[in-house]
Parts: C-alpha cells; structure tokens; sequence
C-alpha cells in the first residue's frame, strides 16, 4: 500500500512539474474560463499608456500626441475597455478589434456596415 501511494504522489508531483514547466505552451489553447472576464485590469489613463497597452497602429497612431506633450487623459475609457476586450477574446490585432468595436457601435445605433442609416424612411441624395 505504501509504493501504491509513494508511486501516485511521486506521478502527480512530476505530471504537475511538466505541465508547469510547459504552461506557456498549452494554456493559449485554452478557452476562458467562465467568470475570468470579471477580473479587474487597471486601463491607461494617457496616451503613453495607450500605446504600451497596444492601443495604436500605423492607421491610428497616438505617437504624435505623445510626442507633441498632449496632457489630456488618453482615449475613452468605456471604448478602450470593449477594445482591449474583443483583442482578448478573440485574439485580434489593435486596428480588427476597432474595426468590430465600430462596427458593433454602427448596428447598435441603426446604421449599416456600409455607413448608411437603416431606416427605411431614410432619403439619400447623392
């Protein structure tokens, strides 16, 4: 009974070195994990902080605004967290995830992909 016990302990305690040692690897495969949405992050709260959280790109660069000394507090703070959110979930790059953002923002308010109100009363001239 001894070795059965000494042999269990001694697998686990190896399994659980490995699979330790190896975290790195596997747990990207993970899914989230219900409930691991809800735990705090502290979001930037200046444009320096927005790009060392990868909130800028090429096509939404906030270089200049650091560069010039602009001493607002950074961008808005419920849309950076939505942001960050869908890179997180769905493991998308700054400019995709804006794109989503916006263009879930767009369905919300009645406008389509395209750009154009969906009301069906709306009149265009162009």
């Amino acid at each position: 009974m001894y070795y059965l016990l000494s042999g269990l302990t001694l697998t686990v305690l190896v399994f659980g070195t490995v699979l330790y040692l190896t975290r790195n690897s596997w747990l990207p495969l993970l899914p989230d994990l219900p409930g691991t949405s809800y735990i705090y992050s502290r979001l930037p709260h200046s444009f320096a902080g927005d790009i060392e959280a990868g909130l800028s790109s090429s096509t939404f660069d906030l270089g200049a605004n650091v560069d010039s000394g602009d001493s607002r507090a950074g961008l808005d703070d419920v849309a950076k967290a939505e942001i960050l959110k869908i890179m997180k979930k769905r493991r998308l790059r700054f400019d995709e995830a804006r794109r989503v953002y916006m263009e879930q923002r767009f369905s919300a308010n009645g406008i389509g992909a395209d750009g154009r109100p969906r009301d069906p009363k709306f009149v265009s001239f162009s």
